[in-house]
């Protein structure tokens, strides 16, 4: 009787502080994404008001700004599905370096091997990113409640 009492208090005990670590867990979660978004929307528009005070816009401008948008898109996609985009990562690096390739040549105005080592970084990527492509397409991820259900299941509802 006594060994029911405890194993059932037990029990209760770590449901509620599994609800409450999720609660606390999810919590955090969103605060930091409204945070993240929050900062990335004020510094895409402190970058743009300088733009509009310095009179003139450069391509390095542009690619910055298309920086703070793809950042902005990762903090929507994680937001809306939980799962972070390694794409997306990987398209913000791209865009990155090939801000630092024209900023290099148009203020140098020399070529080196800086340029060859920036340009293989990108093709690289471009390639990281072909390779993420089609393993996602290949080997697509199944959910929590997929894994539940039967693979032939899951296989003929892929076909539809």
């Amino acid at each position: 009787m006594i060994l029911r009492w405890a194993e059932a208090t037990r029990a209760k005990v770590h449901k509620a502080a599994e609800s409450l670590g999720n609660l606390f867990v999810e919590t955090f979660h969103y605060l930091s994404l409204f945070a993240i978004g929050a900062v990335t929307a004020w510094a895409g528009v402190v970058a743009f008001l300088g733009m509009v005070e310095k009179g003139s816009i450069s391509v390095d401008d542009i690619l910055l700004l298309f920086i703070y948008l793809e950042l902005g898109a990762m903090v929507g996609i994680y937001f809306k599905t939980n799962h972070m985009p390694v794409r997306f990562l990987i398209y913000v690096a791209i865009t990155a370096l090939t801000r630092l390739l024209i900023s290099d040549v148009s203020h140098h105005h020399r070529p080196d091997m800086g340029v060859v080592y920036i340009s293989g970084a990108i093709l690289l990527l471009a390639l990281a990113i072909l390779v993420v492509r089609y393993a996602s397409s290949r080997f697509p991820a199944v959910s929590a409640e997929d894994r539940h259900r039967p693979k032939r299941d899951r296989e003929v509802e892929s076909l539809d």
